[in-house]
């Protein structure tokens, strides 16, 4: 019963947050590709170190999910950072996450997976500060 509970808050939440989405919102995303890649690194870094037990921890993976899919859909098309490093190894990264999401919505983001991310978001910071 108490899964049954939980599935259902989870579902709740989503969507809310898909509805806050769809009210004429701010975007999340100011369209400065550097900054907007610096705060979806921070965010989600802060998302898959949270404790399993965290009353946020629903709703902070929602607000993830919705910044991995503005990152995507604001700089996929973008010729001007397409090519660039800190984007290809941004995108890896985002799939990487946004793929544990998808399969497996109510486990931690296992340690290997924490460990390649965070590796992958120290490239992109690297290659933001080389300008690449």
């Amino acid at each position: 019963m108490k899964r049954y509970w939980s599935r259902l808050l989870a579902l709740v939440l989503l969507v809310v947050v898909g509805l806050m989405g769809c009210n004429n919102t701010p975007a999340t995303l100011t369209g400065d590709y550097r900054q907007d890649t610096l705060a979806v690194v921070n965010t989600l870094r802060t998302t898959i170190d949270l404790p399993q037990d965290s009353p946020d921890r629903v709703s902070l993976q929602a607000q993830a999910r919705k910044k991995i899919n503005d990152f995507a859909a604001r700089y996929q098309r973008d010729d001007s950072v397409a090519g660039l490093a800190s984007f290809t190894t941004m995108r890896t990264a985002l799939n990487s996450l946004a793929g544990h999401y998808s399969s497996y919505p109510n486990r931690p983001v296992p340690q290997k997976l924490k460990d390649r991310l965070e590796q992958e978001f120290e490239r992109v910071e690297v290659a933001l500060k080389r300008g690449a």
